[in-house]
């Protein structure tokens, strides 16, 4: 997201943060948003994305493997509060970004989007350089159980 993003839509990244709820960790810094957002945007133009709850959760129990993008203000929070377990059980790196209404439009979609699962396997997804790059951050900051 850019800042004449941001001054379109008349909230900063920190009046996000203020509404992110209290699971939403680790977070994504305002740097890591946008990349996140970036390569989520590329990812979408070639299909490589799952998109809610339902379809992220039926590709991890599948076995695909991936980055696993979630908004942090999603109320109530129980409808994400299993996905970052589950992201955990199968190894799969998983951040929070604060806003639904931002993770929404960067997969070219109107609607506010919950949760994303990146999967980088599709032919002619040509941003695996930003996707390995963000997924060496993810993994940083990852918790470690």
């Amino acid at each position: 997201m850019s800042d004449t993003e941001d001054k379109k839509s008349g909230v900063s990244y920190e009046e996000r943060v203020k509404h992110v709820s209290v699971i939403a960790k680790p977070l994504a810094s305002k740097k890591q948003t946008k990349r996140a957002y970036k390569v989520v945007k590329k990812a979408t133009k070639v299909k490589g994305i799952k998109r809610g709850v339902k379809e992220v959760v039926k590709s991890i129990r599948k076995g695909e493997k991936g980055v696993c993008i979630i908004a942090g203000d999603i109320s109530p929070i129980d409808v994400i509060s299993h996905i970052p377990v589950l992201c955990e059980e199968n190894d799969i790196p998983y951040l929070f970004t604060p806003s639904k209404v931002d993770l929404g439009a960067s997969a070219l979609s109107k609607r506010p989007t919950s949760c994303i699962l990146i999967t980088p396997g599709k032919a002619g997804f040509n941003a695996l350089d930003a996707y390995e790059e963000l997924l060496e951050e993810v993994k940083q900051v990852q918790p470690v159980y």
